[in-house]
């Protein structure tokens, strides 16, 4: 291979133009891969000087294709069907109850159910071989556009879902961020506003996490200062228990909260206005069409209908 095709050919790069192209909007997409909005400006210039050109312009705040950007878009997405027909050609078996699955969850998510179930699954199809990563949020996506996994489980805010050409969601749970706390002042609110929780430190997400942005760009909308963090932690159940024992405040998924509510003394309260979110599978609309993948998301569907996300998360 050519030295400059070898730079120009990085999936990465394709990765960062697409998620870019996706949004036209470079902090959403530096949040969607896990990156910070400088890093991904860097990535794009550097794509735009192996080309020879550039691939965006902006008037005023938004964001276009050049003519060479629409040539890039259409020639990696034709480079990324043809992978993954290639894969899928190799792969796929016509039984829909044989083969593998690969699914990437984001490392802030509780695991359990997905656990569960796929114990469950194995029992019945023991010839369908089931890998679960839980890998960042950056990592995961990564891995969704190569081909890498088939399925990711993210929580996703609902107003991007619809912007995406490329994959395809299945809903598990409509969830929303909620604040946790100790402070008796704050029992028998049904809502707090964002400034009454700046009064104590909290412990939360590694800043990059996903939530921890969706948290902190809220604060920012109301042009309140962000919480002091005084810990950080990649599990929900890690900043539960650091909050229960420090008195410190936190903000989690409602549906970590009502599985474990009961372990500890905090209690919860709604963020007005709400911080709502879905957890959600994504995959590329490709793999809709695969048997095994079809089948397996069926069952899920059936594993929920006889005991819900909630009270099996409880278990």
């Amino acid at each position: 291979m050519k030295p400059q095709l070898d730079k120009l050919l990085s999936s990465k790069s394709f990765l960062y133009f697409l998620q870019l192209v996706e949004t036209m909007n470079y902090t959403q997409a530096a949040q969607r891969i896990g990156i910070s909005q400088p890093a991904l400006t860097q990535q794009i210039k550097k794509l735009e000087n192996n080309v020879g050109a550039e691939l965006f312009y902006s008037v005023g705040k938004k964001l276009y294709l050049t003519n060479a950007g629409k040539i890039m878009q259409k020639t990696i997405e034709e480079i990324y069907d043809s992978l993954l027909i290639a894969t899928e050609s190799i792969q796929q078996d016509t039984n829909e109850v044989s083969g593998k699955i690969t699914l990437g969850i984001s490392a802030s998510i509780e695991d359990k159910v997905f656990t569960d179930f796929i114990v469950n699954y194995f029992k019945k199809y023991p010839s369908v071989e089931i890998t679960i990563l839980m890998v960042n949020r950056k990592e995961v996506w990564n891995s969704l556009e190569t081909g890498k996994i088939d399925l990711a489980v993210l929580y996703v805010p609902e107003q991007l879902i619809d912007n995406w050409r490329a994959y395809a969601t299945k809903s598990i749970l409509k969830d929303e961020i909620l604040f946790l706390h100790h402070n008796s002042d704050f029992i028998g609110k049904t809502e707090i506003s964002y400034s009454e929780t700046l009064k104590q430190p909290w412990v939360t997400y590694p800043k990059a996490y996903f939530v921890s942005q969706v948290i902190l760009n809220a604060f920012k909308r109301k042009q309140l200062p962000v919480p002091e963090s005084v810990a950080y932690f990649t599990k929900p159940a890690q900043m539960f228990k650091f909050s229960n024992e420090t008195g410190t405040y936190t903000a989690l998924p409602k549906s970590f909260f009502q599985a474990h509510e009961c372990e500890g003394n905090l209690s919860a309260i709604p963020f007005n206005p709400p911080l709502e979110m879905d957890l959600t599978f994504v995959l590329r609309k490709e793999k809709e069409k695969i048997p095994r993948i079809k089948h397996f998301l069926e069952m899920f569907d059936h594993y929920l209908e006889d005991e819900d996300y909630i009270s099996r998360l409880k278990k």
